[in-house]
């Protein structure tokens, strides 16, 4: 009896043991989470003059939150790169320009470079393709494209006004279903690099009759970059079609299935 009862106790822990290890190694097997989120931290609380981010930051976060897998969280000092807390979340949404101050330190840069180039995501909002203006030359590779710098020679964008943005790359996923639109806004003329990007949507300048992009993707390592230079205003960011681009790429630099927002209403202020 005790015999038995021994070989069946081996046998038992042999069965579970090697069943546990095909499974392990077995693709899979383990069911997907039912509802998959992303962790969006938005850094932002200081801006050009002429961009308010008091009421374009709170406009964004509603418009990103109408996709209830995108989680947004907000912090006002973009000092906060600082701090390895960046490490919880999965997407870093840049929403900030380092006027006429040093953007942050040589940590927070490093954190930065290290949080997207390991996998995760980074976005950028209009202006923020200013940060760290001539002090971090890999910002232009982790931004794929970043803001020229005033003086001769350089256009900053077309006079604020109505504007048409066209879909070049129509079959991407962040803007699969999209159609062309019409949005009053800053048409920026100003972006500079040389990183490889994927232009998502352009737009033609009414002084130079160029088509500059609007929006547009890049890889940086292991990460994904969003990177959308339109959203000037409040009033800029209630466009529908500009929240839909937000709230997909966000979703696409977390590694989520950009989708439609359907029963989304548009963020008006």
């Amino acid at each position: 009896m005790n015999t038995d009862r021994r070989f069946l106790a081996w046998l038992v822990a042999l069965l579970v043991g090697t069943g546990a290890g095909w499974l392990w190694a077995a693709p899979g097997t383990s069911p997907a989470p039912a509802t998959q989120k992303a962790r969006i931290l938005l850094v932002t609380g200081v801006d050009y003059p002429g961009h308010h981010w008091r009421e374009t930051a709170p406009a964004l976060a509603e418009a990103l939150s109408k996709d209830p897998r995108l989680e947004v969280f907000t912090v006002a000092d973009p000092a906060f790169l600082d701090s390895p807390a960046i490490n919880k979340y999965d997407v870093i949404l840049l929403h900030f320009q380092n006027w006429q101050q040093p953007g942050p330190g040589e940590q927070a840069r490093e954190n930065l470079r290290q949080f997207v180039e390991a996998g995760k995501g980074v976005a950028l909002v209009h202006f923020a393709c200013g940060a760290w203006f001539g002090e971090w030359p890999e910002f232009g590779k982790l931004a794929g494209r970043a803001w020229a710098g005033p003086g001769p020679g350089v256009r900053q964008h077309d006079p604020f006004g109505t504007f048409r943005v066209e879909l070049a790359q129509p079959q991407h996923s962040i803007v699969r279903g999209m159609t062309s639109f019409e949005t009053q806004d800053e048409l920026y003329t100003c972006l500079v690099g040389d990183h490889p990007i994927e232009v998502l949507a352009q737009a033609k300048s009414k002084v130079d009759a160029k088509y500059y992009p609007m929006a547009f993707v890049s890889r940086y390592g292991k990460g994904r970059t969003f990177h959308c230079v339109l959203g000037h205003d409040a009033k800029a960011l209630s466009v529908p079609a500009v929240q839909e681009l937000y709230r997909r790429g966000c979703a696409w630099a977390a590694g989520l299935p950009p989708v439609a927002q359907p029963n989304a209403q548009p963020t008006t202020k």
